[in-house]
């Protein structure tokens, strides 16, 4: 794998990650897939000096760029994916357009988590629930370690036990072919400690607000990628 940057600092800040570094843009012409990961605003820039083929994918991560924008502006074959934080520990939730997509770019993408396919219209609320998502899972994670720490659990405990539950029934979700209603009603006994946890958010009105959280999301990112469009 090879990175390019015009910073030394941030290809110093890579390069145990990388086989190559280099600041020459010209070295993405020798590779099958290239890896667009640069600020929206200077997409444009970078574009009018990266000179791809037709035989080669670009995989663009721009948030807010439309994968038009960039296909206008390469012979490349232009791939949008809207990946999340978690790609640092290979556990990354990513939404890719369907347009485009290639058996590499899923090979890829899956070597640092999973992978939706989307059609582009979707991006919006794509970013709002896997790229935003993290932050609103901190947040509960959060909620939950302040609930053990009130219990008497210290700082540590409470993290470990609220985040590694966050962790395993993610990991639930993803590989029990139950639904979440059906997974929740496997973890509620009748009188047990669950279902009296369960009743207090059923009474409440956490669900909307989450709703509401994703749809403030949502839509500040489909002003981004207007506001971009108009320039």
């Amino acid at each position: 794998m090879t990175a390019i940057d015009a910073d030394p600092d941030a290809l110093e800040a890579v390069e145990a990650y990388s086989t190559t570094t280099t600041t020459d843009l010209a070295a993405a012409g020798e590779s099958d897939v290239v890896v667009l990961a640069v600020k929206p605003d200077v997409v444009a820039t970078v574009l009018d000096e990266l000179d791809l083929s037709a035989d080669q994918t670009l995989v663009t991560v721009a948030a807010g760029v439309s994968r038009s924008f960039v296909a206008d502006r390469t012979d490349a074959t232009v791939v949008r994916v809207m990946p999340n934080l978690a790609a640092e520990t290979g556990d990354m939730a990513a939404a890719v357009t369907r347009d485009g997509l290639s058996e590499d770019v899923r090979e890829l993408l899956a070597t640092v988590g999973e992978y939706a396919v989307i059609d582009e219209a979707l991006m919006d609320v794509s970013t709002a629930v896997n790229g935003s998502g993290p932050a609103f899972v901190f947040y509960l994670i959060g909620a939950m370690k302040a609930a053990g720490m009130e219990g008497g659990l210290d700082p540590e405990q409470a993290e470990t036990l609220a985040a590694q539950t966050f962790k395993g029934a993610a990991e639930t979700v993803l590989r029990d072919e139950r639904s979440v209603d059906e997974l929740i009603d496997a973890v509620c006994s009748p009188n047990g400690t669950t279902i009296e946890g369960m009743e207090v958010l059923w009474d409440s009105d956490v669900e909307d607000r989450i709703v509401e959280a994703v749809g403030a999301a949502e839509r500040r990112s489909a002003e981004i990628a207007e506001a971009f469009d108009d320039e």
